[in-house]
């Protein structure tokens, strides 16, 4: 049984996938993402899998996902910015180093690409985003260890507040 390093939680267009990967190299660790881990249990990408099966279906895919990457990952592991609404999710993370990538909303909408790819962005992106990202904030202050703020920054800089935060 190995555990994460470091979780990285954030909203939509925090940066976990790049911070990630970027913090992953600078530790010389894997990067795991929950929502790649979905696609791959699923045999599609996650817009399908709303799409044939639904929001309910995805979810417990998500957890099912979370609870293996929680025991088996060794490096930096994303979370998927809705995995933390499971409260089983949130128990499952009393532990482990996480750390909230915090966005405003102006950046994420520059990041995300008014929903290209992100079901839950389909219709009305922006208000969207900015509903996900109110109704989200606590409970990824509620599992965070750290906060680190990402808005206009580069990667190396958010990377460099973050390995501190780091038990190796």
């Amino acid at each position: 049984m190995s555990r994460p390093v470091c979780v990285l939680v954030g909203a939509p267009g925090a940066g976990k996938t790049t911070i990630g990967n970027a913090l992953a190299a600078a530790l010389g660790v894997e990067f795991r993402d929950t929502d790649q881990d979905i696609e791959r249990m699923a045999g599609k990408p996650i817009p399908e899998i709303f799409v044939d099966e639904g929001e309910a279906h995805f979810r417990t895919l998500e957890r099912a996902a979370v609870a293996a990457a929680l025991a088996s990952c060794p490096g930096v592991l994303a979370l998927g910015g809705g995995a933390i609404l499971a409260e089983e999710n949130r128990v499952a993370l009393v532990g482990h180093t996480v750390v909230h990538l915090s966005v405003e909303l102006v950046d994420a909408v520059k990041r995300v690409d008014l929903g290209a790819g992100r079901p839950l962005l389909a219709i009305n992106p922006r208000a969207t985003l900015r509903y996900l990202m109110e109704q989200r904030r606590p409970l990824y202050e509620e599992v965070a260890t750290a906060t680190v703020a990402t808005d206009g920054r580069t990667r190396e800089e958010i990377v460099a507040d973050i390995l501190p935060l780091l038990v190796r």
